[in-house]
């Protein structure tokens, strides 16, 4: 008998503007490389992903402009809150991003930060930008489906 066990995994940021303002096409797992207090304000929730975005050069890949809040309970040699990040991913699969952003102008852009088994985790996105007319549509979109859940709730 095979027993599977499943994976707990705690969500501690989204960036709620990268689904608005791209189309994600595909979504990959990468891992964080933290330091010590940022791991710690990490499971405090106290990360931003508003600003950040995923650089890559063919070889190795990095999350630019992520704020982890400094860890107050540290010593005095804290980490930087805004430092590039290096993302743990395999070569064949930063090798693809690298040609689509490359060759067809795609960008990554940050979706999630969560734990899962006790390490850090990032969710990125090979996205391609919306236009103005589609960001309308997203938006009217939203507003018929919140008013149809208040017509629902109401009754």
């Amino acid at each position: 008998m095979l027993k599977l066990k499943v994976m707990d995994v705690k969500v501690v940021s989204t960036n709620k503007k990268a689904r608005f303002e791209y189309f994600i096409l595909e979504t990959y797992e990468a891992g964080l490389v933290l330091k010590g207090t940022e791991i710690k304000s990490v499971r405090k929730g106290q990360i931003s992903l508003q600003e950040a975005y995923v650089r890559t050069n063919g070889s190795e890949i990095w999350l630019v402009g992520a704020h982890i809040a400094p860890y107050e309970h540290a010593s005095s040699n804290q980490h930087d809150p805004k430092r590039d990040r290096k993302l743990l991913m395999h070569k064949k699969e930063i090798r693809k991003l690298w040609d689509e952003v490359r060759i067809k102008g795609m960008t990554i852009v940050p979706i999630r930060v969560y734990l899962k088994a006790g390490k850090a985790k990032l969710e990125i996105g090979l996205a391609k930008g919306k236009k103005q007319f589609d960001k309308r549509e997203a938006i009217k979109e939203k507003d018929i489906e919140r008013e149809a859940s208040r017509n629902r709730s109401s009754w």
